[in-house]
């Protein structure tokens, strides 16, 4: 029967110091696995040993997310017989081989999972690792592999016949004795345990993955002694706790993270958790009872091999593979379920027959946690500190950037703001709206801690990633520009703070890479120009008007142009609208640079409009107007739009005529030229063949100015 079979690293043409071939010889959630050395020659070769020979099923290879090989071969490498197993005498037979995708859809965020189906008998693995993709992150032409894992059958010599799974007629028997490698192709089912895919080690945390697999063998011990109610118990505790080893994993792995960053007070909150968690888990399911420690309630003794179905894997415990107890960190954990735990909230029953196959095959596996499926989940009491119907406590950190805000509205409502649960967020944005609009402070100085509190928790929600929660903020700002400023009379100056602290969030948001959220951010700021109380200030253009980065993103730096553009078309220069020819200028010249031809597409399109209305002034923020200028396309465009718009032909059009005009006159000098020819062959003719002048009036007197005038030009 397939299982996972161990192996070691013993032959790589070349790695990286920090990143050895070591780490493939084990798999846990922190494993950092093999990377090549910088500048390496291609291809790459890793030879793996297997324990013993064996029949190979299947091989899966874990890529780096960035570290990208194209493609990876496959050898299969056996000793002969007469001969010693050492890796010179080895014998490779070719398998194939698998290309790998250059990830850049995944922005480079996400691992790939190649699984490959095959059957070949051998002791050896060899890696054929040809050149990597080339993208920004790679700046070395490195190429990386995190993990790689075998399943396959051992092969015994001398073949033991007595094995229940090798039940064959004489003729199978004979056949085998003859070659035993034949031995993996009779009675052997083909099933393949989640236990011993290279996504279970992955994600789950050691400690837990090793009770698993005890409870595994146990529930199928269990199955063959008929103590169905114990296995369907073993099963519901397998079910739990591979939830409890991913969420563990994960708590390691920001443990790790925390350590690299010097966040001591993280790492400890971290390790703290883990603990916790574990011996409430473990108290939870009574383990020691579950795994018989005291003793089997069924003490006898049942020998299982000669009973023993081809159905349930065997797991064996292999000892030289276990993980170091303080393996390298790596990045980020993935809180994908696995698929065994898929339908969770059904209850276990103990005749579900097992899955045909692993579902792994071809799946690419993330790096970091997708954000957005744990914002938007609607249970409002799961957090990551249990179900506890209350938002998590704030940390030291929250508490001194919050106190503000804790100090207007209490930190019970401000926790619920910095929640990790949307719908806490979403409902404490609403009762900050209902606490401000029927705030009844009258001191003013009351009112701007209360409006500087506000604004804060309005900037969090413009930046949140859940749309709800945005919408949210949105109308909250809103309000306390339409309605609580005016209502307590506040200054000028403070509408302008609420605006200036607002508005870098609103433009970052422009460039998000949802199109709702884009576009609602444009238009509220949009809206925010035109509103009475915001309007005399001129605060939007003057901040949507600063000057561009030439590396801001080219999402967020074209919403920004259309932004500005939208305003010189709905306010115009010639009133107080705080849009000026020099402020639209430098801001256009700044978007000319960006590398994204969208933001040049919209900040020529701001100059056209501009030099309409004023003109020349225009000119006086561009380079001049010269041949070496005309050279740029962008600015010849401009240059020729401008000349078309003052009625004045443009260069090109004065060239073109330019040399309409010398063709012209070459073909007048070349008819002259034809003439004078013909006048010479007339002239040669008469002198051979008529000696005696011809009378006078046949003469071609007209045609001898014609005749002297083109030699002049001549």
């Amino acid at each position: 029967m397939p299982r996972k079979l161990p192996f070691r690293v013993i032959h790589v043409s070349g790695q990286d110091e920090s990143y050895r071939a070591a780490e493939l010889n084990y798999h846990s959630p922190l494993t950092k696995g093999w990377q090549s050395s910088r500048y390496c020659l291609y291809p790459q070769d890793i030879v793996i040993q297997l324990e013993n020979r064996s029949r190979l099923r299947k091989i899966q290879i874990l890529s780096h997310q960035y570290l990208i090989a194209t493609k990876i071969e496959f050898f299969v490498g056996d000793v002969p017989d007469e001969q010693l197993q050492d890796l010179e005498n080895a014998r490779y037979t070719r398998l194939g081989y698998v290309s790998l995708s250059d990830n850049e859809k995944t922005g480079y965020k996400a691992r790939e999972l190649k699984s490959v189906h095959v059957d070949a008998i051998g002791l050896y693995l060899k890696l054929n690792i040809h050149k990597n993709h080339i993208n920004k992150y790679n700046i070395y032409n490195q190429v990386g592999i995190i993990a790689i894992n075998v399943i396959g059958d051992d092969i015994r010599r001398p073949t033991d016949l007595t094995d229940p799974d090798v039940y064959l007629d004489p003729d199978k028997r004979k056949a085998i004795e003859a070659d035993p490698s034949l031995e993996g192709l009779y009675n052997k089912p083909d099933f393949i345990s989640p236990l011993d895919d290279l996504a279970f080690d992955m994600y789950q945390d050691p400690e837990i993955a090793g009770i698993i697999r005890k409870l595994e063998k146990k529930k199928q011990e269990a199955v063959l002694q008929e103590r169905f109610e114990y296995a369907k118990k073993l099963k519901a505790a397998i079910s739990e706790l591979q939830k409890v080893g991913e969420k563990l994993g994960k708590y390691e792995v920001e443990k790790r993270q925390a350590v690299e960053n010097e966040d001591y007070d993280k790492a400890k909150l971290r390790k703290v958790q883990m603990d916790e968690y574990r011996l409430q888990v473990y108290k939870e399911l009574n383990l020691p009872d579950l795994l018989e420690t005291s003793g089997s309630r069924h003490p006898q003794v049942i020998d299982l091999e000669p009973i023993r179905q081809a159905t349930p894997p065997r797991l064996q415990e292999i000892s030289y593979r276990t993980p170091p107890q303080t393996p390298p960190p790596r990045t980020p954990y993935d809180e994908r379920p696995l698929p065994a735990m898929k339908n969770k909230d059904s209850k276990p029953t103990s005749d579900s027959p097992p899955p045909p196959r692993t579902p792994y095959d071809e799946r690419v596996l993330p790096v970091k946690p997708p954000p957005v499926p744990e914002e938007e989940d609607p249970a409002p009491s799961e957090t990551n500190t249990g179900i506890t119907g209350e938002p998590e406590p704030m940390g030291e950190k929250e508490l001194r950037e919050a106190s503000y805000a804790i100090d207007a509205f209490g930190e019970p409502l401000v926790s619920k703001a910095y929640s990790k649960t949307w719908s806490y967020r979403e409902d404490a944005l609403l009762a900050v709206y209902k606490h401000v609009q029927e705030s009844s402070v009258s001191a003013k100085e009351e009112c701007r801690n209360l409006l500087k509190a506000t604004i804060f928790l309005i900037k969090r929600a413009i930046d949140d990633k859940v749309y709800s929660v945005f919408k949210a903020g949105l109308h909250l700002l809103r309000m306390i520009l339409t309605e609580y400023i005016p209502k307590h009379k506040l200054t000028k100056q403070d509408t302008i703070y609420a605006v200036e602290k607002t508005m870098p969030n609103l433009l970052h948001k422009g460039g998000d890479t949802a199109q709702r959220n884009r576009e609602d951010a444009k238009n509220f700021v949009l809206e925010e120009a035109s509103l009475m109380e915001v309007k005399p200030t001129n605060i939007v253009p003057h901040e949507c008007t600063k000057p561009i980065k030439l590396s801001l993103a080219p999402r967020q730096a074209q919403t920004q142009c259309e932004i500005v553009e939208a305003l010189y078309l709905k306010l115009g220069i010639k009133s107080n609208t705080g849009l000026t020819v020099e402020n639209l200028m430098q801001f256009c010249v700044t978007a000319l640079g960006h590398n994204s031809d969208k933001v040049r597409e919209v900040a020529e399109r701001i100059i056209k409009d501009l030099y309409k209305e004023v003109r020349d002034p225009v000119k006086d923020y561009l380079p001049p107007d010269n041949e070496k200028t005309r050279k740029i396309t962008l600015y010849r465009q401009l240059f020729e739009y401008f000349d078309k718009v003052d009625g004045k032909p443009t260069k090109t059009d004065v060239k073109r005529k330019r040399a309409d005009d010398e063709r012209k006159k070459q073909q007048e000098i070349d008819m002259l030229q034809q003439q004078l020819q013909q006048l010479k062959d007339m002239a040669a003719g008469k002198q051979d063949y008529h000696p005696s002048p011809r009378p006078k009036k046949h003469k071609p007197k007209l045609k001898v100015p014609c005749i002297s005038w083109v030699c002049s030009i001549m």
